[in-house]
């Protein structure tokens, strides 16, 4: 008997979705900082055995449009939830959920469940919850998968939809781009707002080595040279950590370029989401 389906991970921006999915996957399939809203797209992490296949739907952080950044967003969440077998709802286990987040879980569509994350945590609230996880420490997880198994459609035929040899559907460049994205994120911590964007201009694939040249796309002058730094040290930076990042992904010596790039309103530009893959 096989088990196939798929799983919707959504709550509030910064309850720990993209975290638990590169826990339970076991691998890094969505970057993870401390700013809110920095999943920007759904990103699929799957969970593969000889016996079954999950695919888990991390999504954006449940939040008011602004832009039509965040409105695409949105829309992938309501997209995320449609025709899936099980929506995992998760609260962030160091705050009490508000009422518009409890009205919010109780109008999705069945079968779901509720999820504290964060349970690490010295300031853990108490709420009525479903299951109750760490990311970090790995708490609670292992029942936490061996029920979303068991909840997936079963069949007598091994019809799965990827290669079992996939842990995610985005591709290497994509994969690439967001850690470039997560690094400057990190790096910069509050000295720049959510407002960045990264492309990759060149992906060439050499015998002994791949050449990456990517720009990271900013909203105002002054953050192009908060990016750069001093000498470009925090641009260095960001390129030492993501060159790392490629080496151990592509098994190969990586030679990355950074460039930064001011446009002021990429987040409202339709052809400037197309481009930057939202």
């Amino acid at each position: 008997m096989y088990s196939f389906g798929y799983v919707a991970i959504i709550g509030k921006t910064n309850a720990g979705k993209s975290s638990l999915v590169n826990a339970l996957v076991g691998e890094k399939v969505a970057i993870v900082t401390k700013r809110p809203q920095t999943t920007r797209d759904n990103i699929l992490g799957i969970l593969n055995e000889e016996n079954y296949q999950v695919v888990l739907v991390d999504t954006p952080g449940v939040h008011h449009s602004k832009n039509k950044l965040d409105k695409k967003m949105m829309k992938n969440v309501r997209s995320a939830i449609s025709g899936v077998d099980l929506i995992l709802y998760l609260a962030d286990g160091s705050k009490i959920m508000d009422q518009e987040e409890i009205e919010y879980f109780q109008h999705l569509p069945q079968p779901k469940v509720l999820v504290k994350t964060k349970i690490d945590k010295k300031e853990l609230k108490n709420f009525a919850c479903d299951f109750e996880v760490s990311s970090f420490t790995g708490q609670g997880l292992i029942e936490l998968k061996n029920f979303i198994i068991d909840k997936m459609p079963k069949s007598d035929e091994k019809n799965f939809a990827f290669d079992q040899d996939y842990y995610t559907d985005k591709s290497v460049k994509f994969l690439i781009a967001e850690e470039i994205r997560q690094n400057a994120l990190n790096l910069l911590n509050d000295e720049i707002p959510h407002g960045i964007a990264v492309v990759i201009e060149k992906f060439d694939e050499k015998s002994e080595i791949v050449v990456i040249e990517a720009t990271i796309i900013v909203e105002q002058e002054r953050h192009k040279g908060i990016v750069i730094g001093k000498g470009g040290q925090m641009l260095k930076k960001i390129g030492q950590q993501t060159r790392a990042f490629a080496e151990e992904l592509l098994d190969q010596k990586v030679l990355l370029k950074l460039f930064v790039k001011v446009d002021k309103d990429w987040r409202n530009k339709d052809k400037s989401l197309k481009d930057f893959g939202y």
